[in-house]
């Protein structure tokens, strides 16, 4: 194991035995297996399972979910988890996680799993490094395919049944944490940027989880 790596590799296996274990116990594409297994329902949401916003993006529907899913998170978490550190990354992946479904669960009515909205994630982080070290060149042209790439991709899931609003809430979430958590690697941030989005953060996580509730109650 690439020690630079170590924690994406460990997500990724994470990931892989739960949907083994998922696939042993009736099959991923079974909702009664993803609401077991801690799949995002907003109405056990609302009913206090909060849990289920941590547990979700550790949950696959099918195989061709996870296996893309994962070979995205780990040429893309590779990079993250190089630049920004194994705490620091794994705190921007799992919030982002978070993140993502809580804006789902304020905008999507429907059961929801996948790694995808704490990825969605990491490629927020990487443009916030863009947008903050302007004078890399290197971070300027990754960041520059990466927005691309994003683009393409909410584009991509207005024309499925893709969780679109998870994806976007992960994406800005990881935008946010890029600024909290820093990159001492690269250079300071500024104390009032960082300050600004964890406020930011946190106003944003209050008011979608309770734009989930109203629509319930």
């Amino acid at each position: 194991m690439n020690k630079q790596s170590k924690v994406t590799v460990i997500l990724i296996a994470i990931n892989i035995i739960i949907f083994l274990l998922m696939t042993i116990d009736g099959g991923s594409t079974s909702a009664n297996v993803l609401i077991s297994f801690g799949a995002k329902d907003n109405l056990l949401i609302a009913d206090g399972q909060f849990w289920r916003l941590f547990t979700a993006m550790f949950l696959h529907i099918g195989f061709q979910h996870i296996v893309l899913n994962m070979v995205t998170l780990y040429f893309l978490g590779s990079q993250i988890e190089y630049i920004f550190g194994s705490i620091r990354f794994l705190i921007i992946y799992l919030i982002s996680g978070i993140g993502g479904n809580i804006v789902s669960f304020a905008l999507s009515p429907s059961i929801s799993a996948g790694a995808s909205t704490a990825i969605f994630g990491l490629f927020g982080a990487y443009l916030a490094l863009g947008l903050e070290f302007k004078q890399n060149p290197y971070i300027q042209t990754v960041a520059k395919q990466f927005f691309i790439l994003v683009i393409l991709n909410l584009i991509s899931d207005l024309s499925g049944s893709i969780d679109i609003w998870g994806h976007i809430g992960g994406l800005i979430t990881g935008f946010l944490l890029a600024f909290i958590v820093g990159v001492p690697q690269l250079g300071k941030i500024k104390s009032s940027k960082r300050w600004l989005a964890g406020i930011t953060v946190i106003l944003l996580f209050s008011v979608f989880y309770s734009i989930g509730l109203n629509n319930i109650y």
